[in-house]
Parts: structure tokens; sequence; C-alpha cells
């Protein structure tokens, strides 16, 4: 039996099947609401002490997600409608599931997958709570098990030993969710959005994520060809290293530049220089998370990078916050944030907070070869009211005897306007396309729903088109194009987006290797 889904991380795993849904133990009522409340307490220590010791033997993006798990725990909005509950005679553990059931169930109402993501995290708040109210331990799954269900916790995902293989298979479940991001650092297979649910539990499964289905109760024939399948994704991540630490051209020798993408500072540390031509995308909404970020802060960020890429570019985009990244004190709740105020239209209703951000991108222009890209630009008008500020801003700060410079300021190529009518922006100086965005505005699919995930697609006559018109108009102009989004890393997009005139591509730190190979088999 095979049943299709959606690929979230690519890979391949056999195995049995380990079903996640298991029931928990029950939990002992207690003599008073006193002791309720005491219960409840501890258990959410406990909880919240299991996490801190999780945090320190973690990996950044790993202990980026405990941290804010630990955040939610310690919140008195999230505990106290429990805590409510049991004063009026509510067992805790019951107060506690129905509490956090109502959180759960506002994420999931959400029309926009980002949030429906994040319910799984909280899911997993009130599980790993449960669990410490009665003492429960999750049986452990053997080892290179595939682990299927509705949906899985990060720190289930943390805590399972995936070196001996494995992998995920889900009914649920999303490409944005934190575990798909996590899967995808640590090269674990995994499906989601799976079109049945899986039932009867086999002695073996295939699970296929490169193409994205699982394969139950598999004949000998289905087993070989997988197998060949597997054989041959392992041998071509083996190839593609070898790629790594060369320049990227075709096969006809076309030079290709391949830049990375990155969203925190520290994702420098594990990228070799060498192995790139620079940074396409630096995204900045890591520094506004739980905090808007001062001045300083962001300078010593911006500084950092420019100074691990030495003479290579660094292309800083401006704050994206709105759509799926709220950021508390900035963004605004409205009913549609893809359409809403986002990107650039966000930071010009709030210059107090944007103009912060100009002064320590100027300030640290100095250290290295940065670059300024707007994103979310529908209008010309836009990015001369983005320009002038950063215009008013250095003077400011020459002013006061600061060191500062002025940078090549660009813009994002994702809403269509631009796209269909780039001849109003011949005064910037670079174009990036944002092929993710892009694409779910011309196909009007978000590209995390597994709804829609088949019309999702830059390979699209419409949005190839788009690009390519993009790419003409940058070499009839001198004006340079790239593209950052998804797709760049993506090998089986990497042919259409070269033959549609790009030459200059920013990837994962994780694509890389696999971007410079499949540059190397396209004959343009």
């Amino acid at each position: 039996m095979r049943i299709e889904g959606v690929p979230a991380s690519a890979g391949y795993a056999e195995g049995p099947l380990f079903d996640l849904g298991q029931p928990a133990s029950i939990y002992v009522s207690k003599a008073s609401s006193v002791e309720e409340r005491t219960s409840l307490q501890a258990a959410i220590g406990k909880a919240v002490n299991r996490l801190v010791a999780m945090v320190g033997t973690a990996e950044k993006d790993a202990a980026d997600i405990l941290e804010f798990h630990i955040a939610m725990l310690e919140d008195d909005a999230l505990s106290g409608p429990a805590f409510a509950s049991i004063a009026s005679g509510t067992p805790a553990d019951t107060a506690w599931r129905q509490a956090l059931d109502a959180e759960i169930a506002g994420y999931e109402a959400s029309d926009q997958d980002y949030f429906r993501a994040r319910a799984t995290d909280v899911r997993d708040i009130r599980d790993q709570v449960l669990r410490a109210l009665t003492e429960d331990s999750d049986q452990a799954a053997p080892s290179g098990a595939i682990l299927y269900g509705e949906d899985i916790a990060p720190t289930r995902f943390l805590e399972t030993d995936w070196s001996h293989g494995g992998g995920i298979a889900l009914k649920a479940g999303s490409t944005a969710s934190h575990v798909a991001m996590l899967a995808r650092s640590r090269g674990v297979p995994m499906v989601v959005g799976l079109r049945e649910p899986l039932t009867a539990v086999a002695d073996m499964a295939l699970l296929d994520a490169e193409h994205g289905n699982i394969v139950l109760a598999p004949s000998p024939a289905e087993i070989g060809s997988f197998r060949q399948s597997s054989s041959s994704f392992t041998a071509g991540q083996g190839k593609a290293r070898t790629f790594l630490a060369r320049p990227a051209v075709t096969k006809t020798g076309t030079a290709v530049r391949v830049q990375v993408n990155i969203a925190d500072p520290g994702d420098v540390d594990a990228i070799d220089i060498a192995t790139c031509d620079g940074v396409g995308l630096m995204r900045t909404e890591f520094l506004f998370g739980k905090t808007l970020p001062d001045e300083e802060t962001q300078y010593r960020a911006y500084r950092k990078v420019l100074e691990w890429a030495g003479e290579k570019p660094v292309t800083v985009r401006t704050v994206d916050a709105g759509g799926d990244k709220p950021v508390p004190g900035f963004t605004v709740e409205e009913g549609n944030p893809f359409l809403g105020l986002r990107g650039i239209r966000l930071s010009l209703a709030r210059p107090d907070i944007f103009r912060i951000q100009i002064r320590a991108l100027l300030r640290a222009a100095p250290h290295g070869n940065l670059k300024i890209m707007f994103p979310m630009i529908a209008t010309s008008a836009e990015y001369e009211s983005a320009a002038a500020l950063f215009a008013e801003e250095r003077v400011a700060l020459a002013a006061r005897g600061i060191a500062q410079k002025m940078p090549p300021l660009g813009i994002m190529v994702e809403v269509p306007s631009v796209a269909i009518a780039p001849e109003a922006f011949t005064g910037v100086a670079f174009l990036s396309i944002g092929s993710n965005d892009l694409t779910q505005y011309v196909m009007a699919a978000a590209r995390d729903n597994a709804a829609v995930a088949h019309l999702n697609s830059v390979r699209h006559p419409a949005v190839l088109r788009l690009i390519a018109s993009v790419a003409a108009f940058g070499r009839e102009t001198g004006i340079a194009v790239s593209l950052c989004g998804d797709a760049g890393g993506d090998p089986a997009s990497i042919p259409s987006l070269l033959e549609a005139g790009l030459r200059d591509l920013s990837v994962a730190p994780a694509q890389l290797a696999m971007a410079k190979a499949a540059i190397a088999d396209v004959p343009v």
C-alpha cells in the first residue's frame, strides 16, 4: 500500500513503524484543590527543568525552540486559566489539558500555515506537563524506526536517536514546522500531509521523502526499487560534496555565483567562506523576536557577518516582519497578513523602529562589503522613501562624527507588480528575486499548505516567465539580478532558473553542495 504526501525533508528510510499516539499513563487526582494546584506547579517546574537541561546540549536551532517552550511555560497568561479551573474544583490534568487545548484550537483555526504549525509547539508544551504530572516516560522507538502519527513534538524529535536511521511520516504536520526545519538541518527523512492515515502497523515500511510517499508491507520488488533510489540519492549527495570547494560552472563553462542565505549571525560559524560567493540574503527577523533590538545589538550582529565574509558581499534584508513573522510591539493583527502591513510597508509606517536598524547598518557598512535590500516593495515610491531615510540617517551620523558608509540599495522582487513592470526601478542598485513569495502570489497558493502544494511551483510557466523578464531587464539595464528563495537550492528547479537567464543564486547552507552539483549538469 502506497500513501502519498508532501516531502518536508528529503531522504530515504526503511524500518518498522512506531506509533506516536500511544496513550499516556492515568493521572491520580489529589484530595484538595490546594494539592491539585501544587501538583500542577510542580509539573510545570519539572517540565521547565527538563527543557533547560536539553538546552544545555542542543545546537542553536534546537535551543531556540526549547527556549521558546520555556518562555511559554513561564508565562502566567498560559497557565492562569488552568489554575483558575483548579480553584473551581477541576483536577490538575483536566484543567491543564482544557486550557492548552483552547490555545491549540486558536492556532489551528488560523488561515495561515505558519500559525497552524505553531500549534504543534503548544501541543508539545501541553504534553510535557501532562507527562510530568503522571511521571510518564514515553516508550522509546526502536532503532531506525519510522515515527508516524498525526504530528510530532519538537522535544520528541530532539530526544530521538537518529544516528541509526529512521524517519517521520505524518498525517498532518507542515513543511514550515519547527520539526521540519530540524529534520532538514539533520538530514532526517520526513513526509507530511499523508492523504490517508497509517492505521496498520507493518513489520516494515519504506519512506521516500525525496518524492513524498510511504509504502506499507512492501513487496520484494518494491523493496529493491526503493533501495536503488535510496542508493542513488546517497551517491548524489556524496558526489555533490566534491563540488563544494569549487566555483560553480555549468556544463558549457558558464560561471554562476552561488551565495548563501542565513537567518542568524551564528550561522556563519559553520560555513567556510571559501565555499560560497558571499551572503545573498541575511534575514534580520531573528533580531526582532522577544523584544525590539537596540542599535548596538544590531550593529554587532551585522558587523560579525561582514567581517566573516571579508571582501565578499553580504546582502542584508531590512526587517521583513508581518505575514508569517509576527513581532510583538511591531506587527499588527490583520485578517490577511500576507497582503497587509508587512515588510517595507511596516518599516515605513514605523520609522522610529526602522531608523534604528538603518543606523546600525550604516555603522556596520565600513566593516565589509555590505548591500541592503528592501522586502515587499510594490511601488517605486516605497523604495524612494526607504532610500531617503538612509540618506537622512547617514547625514545625522556624519554630523556626530560617527563612522558610517552608504551601501548599495536594492529591492526584493516578490510582489508581481515589480516583476511585471521592473522599468519603474531603474534607480536601484540591484534586484533580488524572492521566489517563495513571488510564486505564492502568482499562483495564489501558500507553499506550506499541503492541500495546494501541487500548485505552488516556481517551475510553472507563469512564474518562470516573470523571472525571465526580470533577468532580461537586468541585462538590458546593467542592474544585477539574483534569486534568494528556496528554489535557488532546489536541484530540480535550477535548470529552469538558469535557462530563464539567472546567473546568481543564493541558497541555504545545507543546499550549497547540491546546488553546485546541479549547476554543473545544466547545458547553458
